[in-house]
């Protein structure tokens, strides 16, 4: 591939904080000319979301905005709006934000007044709790959404025990990815039509959306699911457990992986056993089952059961920490992680690969107001 498949594409990103930021970051990486404008004199406070820092800018910005060019505006003053709307109108094939409800609008940025201006413009909203309905003006941020969304609910050890947080921004990042996926699809009815559209996403709908699994199991049954820490309440075992030594996880996903289980720990007799002969019975029997593997693997250290499973076909894995995953050689075989040009920094790369080629990294993330004068040609006043 000679070229990145969206390049020539240009992105104006109204975002801060981590969704409509991780939906550029994607696009820049797919090739596109992302811009990321920000509040004049205030920024984007994620840049202020440290230790650590890369001088004196947080290293999460410098993750989530890496490969965009970088504008400041203020959204108050009509002049500098309206060379933000020239440039919109003369360049732009997509606009991406997740400001303050209504506050695109009352800028004259929002979707309808830009796409009188451009029709073929594709226009991005990234709401909190989506674009209609009682909460639809509320702010939201990722855990909120991961508290109303009922993530937290079914995340963490018990009901009895306080209430876990998933440790990543799922919510957000998940947000910036169905974004993606909508202006894409966008593009390509674009593509047939000459027309744009208007593409509405939101934290809220993206944590319903996570929640397939447990809202369609208590939508058939009326039960309402709760946590169950590394495990599922639907596939027995499925779960985490204690070795000699440290933890691995293991997933018996299906009967047939239970038999080759059971042969691997010594114990086929286990699978012939009528509380555990399928996984409706394991699950009822779930207990006494997880207390006999629990003796078992506490026998042996986890290389050593990661090995011995990994002969049979059972899908097994240590647990690892952070600086494992860094460290890990498939990680470096992936080329998950690497460097801009001129900075030392690693970064994360993005999850994805055309023809075998990962997507390159391109830039730094952009100093506040980096490319006013060459992205605005001297439009904004001084």
């Amino acid at each position: 591939m000679q070229e990145l498949p969206a390049a020539g594409l240009v992105v104006i990103e109204l975002g801060h904080s981590i969704a409509a930021p991780y939906a550029g970051l994607v696009l820049a990486g797919l090739g596109a000319e992302v811009i990321k404008v920000e509040r004049a004199g205030v920024g984007d406070p994620v840049r202020d979301w440290g230790p650590p820092y890369s001088g004196d800018t947080a290293t999460v910005f410098e993750s989530y905005n890496r490969g965009k060019a970088g504008i400041e505006v203020d959204l108050r003053d009509q002049a500098q709006v309206a060379a933000l709307q020239r440039l919109i109108v003369e360049r732009a094939d997509v606009v991406l934000q997740n400001l303050k409800a209504g506050a695109a609008e009352r800028a004259g940025l929002g979707a309808a007044a830009l796409r009188a201006l451009k029709p073929s413009l594709i226009y991005c909203n990234m709401h909190a709790f989506g674009a209609v309905g009682p909460l639809k003006d509320r702010p939201g941020y990722d855990p909120l959404m991961q508290a109303y969304g009922g993530l937290m609910s079914v995340t963490g050890e018990s009901a009895a025990r306080p209430p876990v947080r998933i440790g990543v921004s799922i919510v957000d990042m998940g947000a910036g990815m169905w974004a993606v996926i909508g202006i894409l699809g966008a593009l390509l009815e674009r593509g047939r039509t000459g027309a744009g559209a208007v593409v509405d996403v939101s934290l809220y709908e993206t944590a319903i959306g996570w929640m397939m699994w447990p809202l369609s199991a208590y939508l058939a049954s009326g039960e309402v699911p709760g946590p169950n820490g590394s495990g599922m309440s639907t596939i027995v075992p499925y779960q985490v457990f204690e070795t000699a030594d440290a933890k691995l996880m293991v997933a018996a996903a299906n009967d047939g992986l239970f038999r080759r289980l059971c042969g691997a720990l010594g114990r086929a007799d286990l699978a012939q056993d009528p509380r555990f002969a399928s996984n409706g019975k394991r699950v009822a029997n779930r207990a006494a089952l997880v207390d006999i593997l629990g003796e078992i693997f506490r026998t042996r250290g986890t290389a050593e059961w990661e090995d011995a499973l990994a002969a049979c076909g059972v899908p097994a894995s240590a647990l690892q920490d952070v600086a494992g995953v860094a460290g890990a050689a498939q990680t470096a075989a992936l080329g998950m992680i690497g460097t801009l040009p001129g900075d030392a920094t690693p970064q994360v790369a993005l999850p994805l690969s055309f023809n075998g080629r990962r997507l390159p990294f391109k830039r730094r993330a952009p100093h506040r107001g980096a490319d006013n004068d060459a992205i605005l040609s001297g439009a904004l006043p001084s």
